[in-house]
């Protein structure tokens, strides 16, 4: 092989190995893998887009839970007219709606070209009093609208973080209801005494002192005489 044969091939491989090299670094990128996050997404028909779907248990629960949980989900709307959510449901569970102040609601509206997003401070909410999950898998959630649209979701079950914790559903799940705290028994107001005169019941009365003159039976009265009278001096 000559000289400018190998200076050619050699030239070739390089080009060759530098295009590989550049192929493989763009196929790194989060664009080119099209990487996506673990939560549950679902379209239904051209216009409703529920991202980021999760439910949110409390702080430190773990594997099979059964008790309260929010929805976390963002629901874009593309139409020219408002979409109406009706209802969530998680196996025989109903979640309840209400909005940021905490009114109840029966439904929620996603506004024509634009959204909502269900949990966070600020936002509407939609909550279960008690759903049957595992904690760090997945639940199957119904997202039902007025216009007959239903879809099934496997949304995430995460448990919030906590105050002094961290993670991204910190602070977004079910508020601990207060215990209430035990009724005291009664007790008699401080200073209260029995009513002048009134006496315990079974307690003895004490023996009332007889009135000037008065005599008791056998005795005899003060200052009477004697009925025998002295035999006369003789």
């Amino acid at each position: 092989m000559s000289r400018s044969l190998r200076r050619g091939s050699i030239a070739a491989i390089a080009a060759i190995a530098i295009a590989s090299l550049s192929s493989c670094a763009a196929s790194t990128t989060p664009d080119t893998l099209q990487i996506k996050p673990d939560n549950a997404a679902a379209t239904l028909g051209t216009n409703l887009r529920l991202n980021n779907i999760v439910l949110v248990t409390g702080v430190g629960t773990s594997g099979d839970y059964t008790g309260p949980a929010n929805v976390v989900v963002n629901i874009s709307n593309t139409a020219g007219t408002p979409a109406e959510l009706q209802s969530i449901t998680v196996g025989s569970a109903t979640a309840t709606f209400a909005d940021a102040a905490g009114a109840p609601q029966s439904s929620i509206v996603v506004p024509p070209g634009g959204s909502v997003v269900l949990g966070g401070q600020g936002n509407p909410s939609a909550s279960f009093s008690s759903a049957s999950v595992h904690v760090g898998g997945f639940a199957t959630a119904t997202f039902a609208f007025k216009d007959g649209q239903k879809v099934d979701a496997q949304a995430g079950v995460s448990p919030d973080s906590g105050e002094n914790g961290r993670g991204l559903y910190k602070g977004f799940g079910p508020t601990p209801t207060p215990t209430a705290a035990p009724t005291k028994a009664a007790t008699p107001s401080a200073g209260a005494t029995p009513s002048a005169g009134a006496t315990a019941t079974g307690t003895p009365t004490a023996p009332a002192t007889p009135s000037a003159g008065a005599t008791t039976a056998g005795a005899p009265v003060a200052g009477a005489t004697a009925t025998a009278t002295a035999p006369a001096a003789h």
